[in-house]
């Protein structure tokens, strides 16, 4: 009896989840929303299948990463980068499947990157599209009211080393992120509408 209930919620919970997950269409169409227009193309998408499963939905043939929209995350926040980022975004998402909060992650992907065990290049780029929860409709893909962002990653670069504010001092004005760290990267916010 208590086999019969768990296999129960089991197929319970995975019927749940499977509503949740917009169809591999939807998914690769809001992911490239984050994309610039001329490398939507060809760039790869990962997902998720109907199980929750972190998926390759489509193979990619320019150097462009894409990832659609985590189902079990508030919100909307699809995101694109460049492919040499892709071992260093995975190692993250591992270490937060392990259980690990941000600065652990931090923590744990700096060392390694001074290590030499893990890599960061120096001016990949990344994308990153995000709206509220309410505004985001998954069975049409239509994502209203979103935020476009951008980054560029430069390993230990600093205010001094590279003339940018650690603030942002007005509209669509770069500044850095993280300064000195495996992590500092340029950030552009633009203006919201």
């Amino acid at each position: 009896m208590k086999l019969q209930i768990s296999l129960f919620l089991i197929l319970i919970s995975t019927q749940l989840f499977a509503q949740q997950v917009p169809s591999k269409e939807i998914q690769i169409k809001t992911a490239l929303m984050a994309a610039p227009e001329e490398l939507k193309s060809g760039a790869m998408v990962y997902g998720y299948n109907d199980k929750g499963d972190f998926i390759v939905l489509r193979k990619g043939s320019n150097d462009l990463i894409c990832l659609a929209d985590d189902p079990n995350t508030p919100g909307f926040n699809a995101s694109c980068y460049h492919k040499e980022l892709d071992e260093f975004m995975e190692r993250g998402r591992l270490l937060r499947k392990e259980g690990k909060n941000s600065k652990e992650i931090f923590d744990i992907r700096e060392e390694e990157v001074k290590s030499g065990k893990l890599k960061i290049k120096d001016g990949a780029t990344l994308f990153v599209l995000t709206a509220d929860e309410e505004d985001y409709n998954k069975e049409s893909g239509e994502v209203n009211n979103s935020y476009l962002r951008y980054v560029v990653y430069i390993p230990w670069a600093t205010s001094e080393s590279t003339g940018l504010p650690l603030r942002p001092s007005g509209p669509a004005m770069p500044w850095i992120m993280d300064p000195g760290t495996h992590r500092a990267h340029i950030m552009i916010n633009p203006p919201r509408d």
